[in-house]
């Protein structure tokens, strides 16, 4: 059996041959790996986007909690104020906790002013609502 012994110039050649020979082909891996991660980003848009229109991200109707008003007492904190059947419960809300704060019988809602922005009677409600608590 005889040895074909290739001289450096033609070495070269035919290793630079082979390697564009197998450009075309991780150029073509690449290509379907990008086009599977966008159709798998479209089928995950697509999703999200039904879900909202068929409204089954959110609480039902019929739901028995209803957020009433809320105020911001700082950057992450909020007190809210949550209708639960004929009872309304003042809660705080903060990173990692919900504590409930007062229970108080359903009130009318106040109808706001026009010219005071609503955070404003919010505030002044709660303020009235639990002196008037305190009180008696």
């Amino acid at each position: 059996m005889r040895q074909i012994r290739l001289l450096p110039a033609a070495a070269l050649l035919f290793s630079s041959a082979a390697l564009a020979a197998d450009q075309p082909s991780v150029a073509l891996d690449l290509f379907k790996v990008l086009g599977g991660l966008i159709v798998v980003l479209g089928l995950m848009a697509g999703s999200a986007w039904l879900l909202k229109r068929a409204g089954l991200g959110k609480a039902p109707a019929g739901s028995s909690i209803k957020i009433v008003g809320g105020v911001s007492v700082g950057n992450r904190e909020r007190v809210l104020v949550l209708e639960i059947a004929d009872q309304w419960v003042v809660v705080g809300v903060a990173p990692g906790r919900v504590n409930a704060i007062a229970t108080l019988p359903r009130q009318e809602q106040p109808i706001p002013e026009a010219n005071q922005p609503a955070s404003n009677n919010f505030a002044a409600w709660l303020k009235q609502t639990i002196e008037k608590r305190n009180a008696s």
